[in-house]
Parts: C-alpha cells; structure tokens; sequence
C-alpha cells in the first residue's frame, strides 16, 4: 500500500484502523513524544507532520502550543483526521510536494512514512526546502525485514517476514535514514532504536497480515500459510507469543 497515492475508502479505513491499533500499543504514546522532543517542538513552533494519517500526533503537538500543520495524500485521511481532532490543519498532499513555502516550518516529523517511499531522496530534499536554516528532521519507522517471531518453522517464518518486506516500497528505508540524510546534506545526525516485546494476542492481526502477504506473492503455500498461523493462534492461547519490533528513530539538523 503506497501511501504517495490516493488509496479507495476501504483501504484507508483498514489503515486507520491499524494505524489506531499501532497507537494503542505499549510504548507508542512514549514514542510519539520522544518524535517531539527531538524536534525541539515548543510553542509557538511550526511543525509539519508529513503522513500524518487520522492526526493523532498533529493533535498532540497542537495541545502543547505547537502550530503543526498535517499532511497526507489520502483524501479518507485528512477527512477523518479534520473530524477527529478539528483544531488542526490537515492539508491532502505527499512528501514529494508538500504545500509549504520555503524555509517556513522549524520541524519535519515522518512517522512509519519512508517504507513507503520508492524515493526517499525526493522527500528529503523537499524537507530541506520547506525547513528553516537550523530546523530539526525525525523519522520513525520499522525495517520491515527485522521482524524477530518466535516459530516452530524459523525457515519458514523468515521466508514470510522477507516476502511481505518485498511488498513494500522500501522495506528498508529505516536502516537506511542515517546514510539518507547524510546524503542529504543534513547535520548533527543521530539514530536510535527503541525495540517493542509483545507477548500476547494483540499482535495476531500483524503476525496475519504477514502471512497473507506472503502467500499473495506465492512465496509461501496455503497450507503453509494456515499452519504458520495456527501455530501463533495455539501460541496466544497459552501466552507463547515472542514478537519483538524494533522501531528506528533518526534525527538530525537542516543545515544553517
């Protein structure tokens, strides 16, 4: 799913149904505002949130007096998002073209964005643009090939985790943001990993959606596929699921 083009109702309302679920995680509200302490978002600051989805984070950065604007492509997105949280500025737009003037906002923030990007490079230097001389970047997200899941088929559940990883743009792209905006000429460059345990059926749908991707590429079998699964649904049951998931977290300085 490319979040750089529009996506049908239905699809956006499966996204922001996970992306709902993926705030409702254990350490997710933390990393949020570890994303805005690393911006230096304080009041009277302008922020853009670039994919910001239903708006969660854009409504949080409002609340502490940041003027954060929010950004998506979906149309369903910003429609929810202006719903939800309407004290904020929700505009429909991707990374590539982001409806800011130059040198008009002090952060960038891109949370589980880049992996959808088959060009990361563009939306950096579009970030360069929109950000202030001195102005702070941070991106969040996962490296889609980096999903440790205890299995009884370790074989079989690498070959699951690399096959849906494939479907994505740039699975990736978080091992990469390091070397990314380095290239793109930005300063005072830092990454950190902050790696979430998850341990009951709360994950099931993830370990799921794994799997059907997989087996839509035909990398894995249905049989396969129904047993893998199985497999995580007995390990639930007796409180044996083991996924953990580390999330990479990059920022760095535009250049003064």
């Amino acid at each position: 799913m490319n979040r750089e083009t529009d996506q049908k109702p239905q699809s956006a309302d499966d996204l922001i149904a996970l992306l709902d679920a993926a705030d409702r995680l254990p350490g997710a509200k933390e990393l949020r505002a570890l994303s805005c302490d690393l911006l230096g978002a304080a009041a009277g600051k302008w922020v853009v949130d670039v994919g910001c989805g239903a708006g969660r984070a854009v409504a949080e950065l409002v609340e502490q007096g940041v003027k954060a604007v929010g950004v998506d492509p979906s149309e369903r997105m910003i429609a929810v998002a202006r719903g939800r949280w309407p004290e904020g500025d929700y505009r429909i737009a991707g990374a590539y073209e982001l409806p800011l003037q130059d040198a008009s906002v002090d952060g960038y923030r891109a949370d589980k964005v880049f992996h959808e990007l088959g060009e990361p490079e563009r939306a950096l230097a579009e970030a360069r643009r929109v950000l202030v001389p001195g102005g702070r970047i941070v991106l969040v997200g996962q490296d889609w090939d980096t999903f440790v899941i205890d299995s009884a088929d370790p074989a079989l559940t690498r070959t699951i985790v690399h096959a849906r990883a494939d479907l994505t743009a740039g699975p990736r792209a978080a091992r990469r943001y390091r070397n990314l905006l380095l290239d793109a000429c930005f300063d005072d460059v830092t990454v950190e990993v902050h790696t979430g345990v998850f341990t009951g059926p709360t994950m099931l749908p993830m370990l799921t959606g794994l799997v059907e991707g997989a087996c839509s590429v035909g990398a894995v079998t249905r049989k396969q596929a129904n047993s893998w699964i199985a497999e995580q649904r007995e390990r639930a049951e007796a409180d044996r699921v083991f996924l953990a998931l580390p999330m990479f977290v990059a920022a760095a300085t535009a250049p003064r």
